[in-house]
């Protein structure tokens, strides 16, 4: 890595630090800090969710993917294009819940004790991933600046970055960051491509030495067929549901519109973005053969095109783009990560008198504190795709409850926690006898996952409905939440906000099952206008 490299680094690194806690200023409330207040633009949402969606670990896992076995690798990342419209009809149940945590709206809907078990996976959840993708950042800087530097030292750096402006300016600074690296990244996810192309010859020097399958959307020689890309696609639909980020990724615009904007054209962008990995991965596995190339581990594959393919000055720009990105991200899985302790175990069980400034204040620590585990996590990760997937998929077990309690009134907390318990040791028990390994992390296959997903959806179906219903009064006004608009400027009549019907604002999954009943199919169009649209 050139000294015009390294000075890149550094200076965008200072400047975007120095941005973070320059913006941090506005912070004076524990909801300012945990939600921004709710106070974003469509347009700050649309580059959080972009950007919190976009991790350093996603161009090396794909990257990686597709030099090994071709194009068709990319249904890792395109798996949730295929489920995008979907992003459009669940965000405004974030913001309707009034809630600062999803780990608060599993306990509206069963009760403290699932409440306690989701905080202690969504914790689980946000340090696990903030190690992936440290690992992730550590493996491209360490290919692309020649060793100089070792991942576990590229790891220490990040994390003392994004920790010292998300302790002090929370949501607030991870937005805006977000928004500010999010047109880098999309350049820089690109920038690869037409430079690897001249490089090798173009697509057709490429065709040259490539085998054919390499080329092909999907097929079975790159370990991705049709039934692998449908149980992609579950994990996505039913795991974004539970993600615990979703908070801060639906529910903090100034309108529920903007949380619908946000989530659903930020993840478009993504979906675009993984395009130019793929081909990244497709010009480095001809450009290794070119130059008689040996790469010890496929997730090298990034770093050695950065290193390669890249001007002085532009690695430094490429590698700034990647640290920054993860440190907004983790700055906003630390905020969240905070938040998730501080309202759902610190205040629930040990201080429910706490006044706003010492849960701020016990938000900003607690994170502190979660955000180091995570860093020793990130030394203990060897593949950096089946560490993603893994998080992903433990997600999905948990949006079993999540997404069925929404959408299914009759479901309880023992048909949960049955959903819960059975998915996981099924998930776990196949892949056991599958490998004869006891491993915590297994590599992901769509098998044992289905397998997984469908005991877990017939055990909260039918132990629900062998069991006693929640509390009446409870689950009614938890639905009316769900009814009413959560950005109306103006109460009704009875001192509420309006309901969500009047304006067309009506959830179409939320009446899903009572589409049979004809006062729901009354007026279809005018009820629904909004998620139609």
């Amino acid at each position: 890595m050139s000294t015009l490299d390294t000075i890149v680094l550094f200076g965008y690194f200072i400047l975007i630090t120095a941005f973070g806690i320059w913006i941090s200023r506005k912070i004076k409330s524990s909801d300012h800090y945990f939600r921004g207040e709710r106070k974003f633009k469509w347009w700050i949402m649309v580059g959080q969710a972009f950007g919190v969606g976009t991790h350093a670990e996603m161009p090396v896992a794909q990257t990686g993917a597709t030099f090994s076995n071709g194009f068709a690798t990319i249904w890792y990342q395109w798996k949730n294009m295929l489920i995008t419209p979907f992003y459009w009809l669940i965000a405004p149940f974030y913001r309707r819940s009034e809630r600062t945590t999803v780990g608060e709206i599993i306990e509206d809907r069963y009760g403290s004790g699932l409440g306690l078990v989701y905080t202690l996976f969504a914790i689980s959840f946000f340090v696990s991933n903030m190690g992936v993708m440290l690992q992730g950042a550590a493996k491209v800087i360490s290919v692309a600046s020649e060793d100089l530097v070792s991942p576990n030292m590229v790891v220490f750096f990040m994390t003392i970055a994004f920790l010292l402006y998300s302790f002090i300016g929370g949501l607030i600074a991870a937005a805006y960051t977000d928004f500010v690296q999010s047109f880098l990244i999309i350049a820089l996810s690109v920038m690869l491509v037409p430079v690897g192309l001249k490089e090798i010859a173009g697509f057709s020097g490429m065709r040259a030495v490539l085998p054919g399958h390499f080329f092909d959307i999907f097929n079975k020689a790159s370990g991705i067929d049709a039934f692998t890309i449908v149980m992609l696609s579950l994990n996505g639909i039913v795991g974004i549901t539970a993600q615990p980020h979703m908070i801060s990724m639906c529910a903090t615009g100034e309108t529920e519109r903007a949380g619908r904007i946000g989530q659903t054209y930020g993840s478009l962008v993504k979906r675009l973005v993984t395009i130019g990995w793929a081909l990244t991965g497709l010009v480095v596995a001809a450009l290794v053969i070119k130059n008689k190339v040996t790469l010890a581990d496929p997730e090298m594959a990034f770093g050695y095109a950065c290193s390669v393919l890249l001007q002085p000055g532009l690695v430094g720009l490429m590698l700034a783009a990647i640290v920054a990105t993860n440190m907004s991200t983790c700055s906003n899985f630390m905020v969240n990560t905070g938040a998730l302790f501080t309202k759902n175990l610190y205040k629930r069980y040990f201080n429910p008198s706490a006044d706003d400034n010492r849960v701020l204040w016990m938000g900003r620590y607690s994170g502190l504190a979660l955000s180091i585990l995570a860093v020793l996590f990130a030394l203990s990760i060897k593949n950096v795709l089946h560490a993603f997937l893994f998080t992903e998929t433990l997600a999905a077990f948990m949006g079993i409850i999540f997404l069925g309690g929404v959408v299914w009134r009759r479901a309880n907390r023992y048909g949960a926690a049955a959903a819960v318990l059975l998915s996981f040791s099924t998930y776990y028990l196949l892949n056991f006898l599958s490998t004869g390994d006891v491993l915590l992390v297994y590599k992901w296959k769509p098998g044992p996952f289905g397998l997984a997903m469908l005991a877990g959806f017939l055990s909260i179906w039918l132990v629900s409905l062998l069991t006693k219903p929640e509390d009446k009064e409870k689950m009614e006004a938890f639905f009316d939440n769900m009814r009413r608009k959560s950005d109306a400027a103006e109460l009704d009549e009875e001192g509420k906000k309006p309901l969500a019907a009047r304006s067309g604002d009506d959830l179409l999954l939320l009446d899903l099952p009572d589409w049979r009943h004809k006062e729901r199919r009354k007026g279809f169009f005018r009820r629904y206008r909004e998620d139609l649209a």
